[in-house]
């Protein structure tokens, strides 16, 4: 593998990542959601910040791009499709582009669902996936802009990529995400020693991130929505999985 990651905590619940390749010197930030901890951590590492990959347009994840470009002249990459929206862009990318990060790269891909224009980094030589509000650990974001079908379809997209895949999401939310997967699927024992293990891990202070796609496949209910036993689980006698999802989803706003 080419890339150092290190992750950084950020406001009261966000992940900031930074990716190193040490051959070329080149370092991005993904989703940075605030300067400062970016800027101290490359300074204790002595790196030199080169790019910046964002997956969508919320605050949280691009409120510290300006300052960052401003002070490093860092190349700021983001969507096309949500250009107006994302803060100092240089390179707009479309689903199946690739981004490099010194030899690293990255494919593209288009996952509308949470908002309109979010796209996920997938880099497949490190096995690792850079997913933003689209995927969380047993979760997924709401969907403020796009439908079920869609989120549904981006889901899917993310669940056949393969099983140790690191998914680095944006958010330290599993410990909350879990307490509602437990309620759906109380049969399910991978999802109830995950719980078990994440429980450790906070306890310890230690984050529940990365997970793992083949982990996410056996214990997220947003990524097993055409599961029968999802459904039943729901009461519902549909099997379209767009639909149990939404039902999902809507349980989960308000659970």
């Amino acid at each position: 593998m080419t890339l150092v990651i290190e992750q950084i905590p950020a406001l009261s619940d966000n992940y900031i990542y930074l990716l190193h390749d040490s051959a070329t010197g080149a370092t991005a930030a993904v989703d940075p959601a605030e300067a400062e901890p970016v800027t101290d951590a490359l300074a204790r590492r002595g790196w030199t910040l080169s790019h910046i990959l964002v997956t969508h347009h919320h605050h949280d994840h691009v409120g510290g791009v300006n300052a960052l470009k401003r002070m490093t002249g860092c190349r700021v990459v983001g969507a096309g499709r949500d250009r107006a929206r994302i803060p100092g862009l240089d390179q707009a990318v479309a689903d199946g582009d690739t981004v490099a990060v010194g030899a690293a790269t990255a494919l593209v891909l288009d996952t509308p669902g949470h908002t309109i224009g979010h796209v996920c980094y997938h880099f497949a030589d490190e096995c690792a996936l850079f997913c933003g509000d689209t995927l969380f650990s047993l979760g997924c974001g709401r969907m403020f802009e796009g439908d079920a079908p869609g989120m549904w379809a981006s889901l899917t997209r993310l669940r056949a990529l393969p099983p140790e895949t690191r998914v680095y999401c944006a958010h330290e939310y599993t410990q909350a995400n879990g307490r509602f997967a437990r309620a759906i699927e109380t049969g399910n024992p991978a999802l109830a020693a995950r719980l078990a293990e994440i429980d450790d891990l906070r306890a310890a202070g230690r984050p529940t991130i990365p997970s793992t796609i083949g982990m996410e496949r056996d214990t997220n209910p947003f990524l097993r929505a055409d599961r029968p036993e999802i459904a039943a689980a729901l009461g519902l006698a549909t099997t379209d999985p767009a639909s149990v999802f939404a039902a999902l989803r809507r349980r989960k706003d308000t659970f």
